[in-house]
């Protein structure tokens, strides 16, 4: 590698085929992730709708939990959840 020059090098961060970003597991770099309080949570779906990567999953009208195969932990959820329900925790390991 070290002896490899610029051009010969592969392009990185590129989505070579329409409509695949399901098959890019973009979570695995968080460094934190969502994690919801029940007891607070009023189901207002606040979180889903300002996810920018889809990650909160909802299953007849309530948030049931996180995809953190993509979730890149940056937060916006928790900022913008009213109830205050979604804190981010570190991730471990």
């Amino acid at each position: 590698m070290a002896n490899e020059k610029a051009s010969e090098l592969p392009e990185g961060g590129m989505i070579l085929e329409p409509g695949s970003s399901r098959k890019y597991l973009t979570g695995d770099w968080r460094s934190k992730r969502p994690e919801c309080d029940e007891e607070k949570c009023t189901n207002c779906l606040i979180c889903w709708i300002y996810c920018p990567d889809n990650c909160v999953i909802v299953k007849d009208g309530k948030r049931v939990g996180f995809r953190l195969s993509h979730c890149k932990g940056c937060g916006i959820c928790g900022t913008q959840c009213p109830a205050k329900a979604i804190t981010m925790k570190d991730e471990v390991g």
